[in-house]
């Protein structure tokens, strides 16, 4: 009679990704040593060309420029130092740190409300805010209102931001 060799049973959990081994001792090695050769780096350069908002950085970037009080954001400088898709971009960008920060309830912000923020008329305001949709760095919800994309809030990070405050001495 012979012996089946005992198997080891091994599951291993990476982020989003798990795999299961059952296999004899030599071949389990095999297949773990295959998932770190070959998945693994795979995962890392994924992750690397993923968006990803560092919020606390995000935070430390918007000082002086986004302020938040009971009655919600406010914007520290003047939006007449700004172009129009700046403030709009500026005020969308304070609903997804406020809301992400639990200090808003939506980082979704209405054309109106952008509107009476940027302080021109509708026609302008939709134009400007078409543009920035085009522009992938503004989304529109289904409920007809306007978030920041990750990749809006990733390029004000590294352009935008720095060019608004050497505009306004912020």
């Amino acid at each position: 009679m012979t012996e089946k060799p005992e198997k080891v049973a091994v599951n291993i959990k990476y982020k989003d990704v798990e795999k299961t081994f059952s296999a004899p001792p030599e071949e389990t090695w095999l297949l773990l040593s295959k998932f770190f050769s070959e998945f693994l780096p795979s995962f890392e350069i994924a992750n690397k060309l993923l968006l990803s908002v560092d919020l606390q950085q995000l935070a430390k970037d918007c000082e002086g420029l986004i302020a938040f009080s009971q009655e919600g954001a406010n914007l520290l400088v003047s939006k007449s130092k700004l172009t129009d898709n700046e403030t709009l971009l500026l005020w969308l960008l304070a609903g997804y740190l406020g809301h992400k920060l639990g200090m808003m309830a939506s980082d979704a912000v209405s054309k109106e409300e952008l509107q009476a923020k940027l302080g021109k008329s509708g026609k302008i305001t939709s134009t400007r805010l078409g543009e920035l949709v085009k522009s992938d760095l503004v989304a529109k919800t289904s409920d007809e209102k306007f978030t920041v994309t990750t990749f809006g809030v990733a390029q004000m990070q590294k352009d935008l931001l720095s060019k608004i405050r050497a505009k306004t001495g912020a």
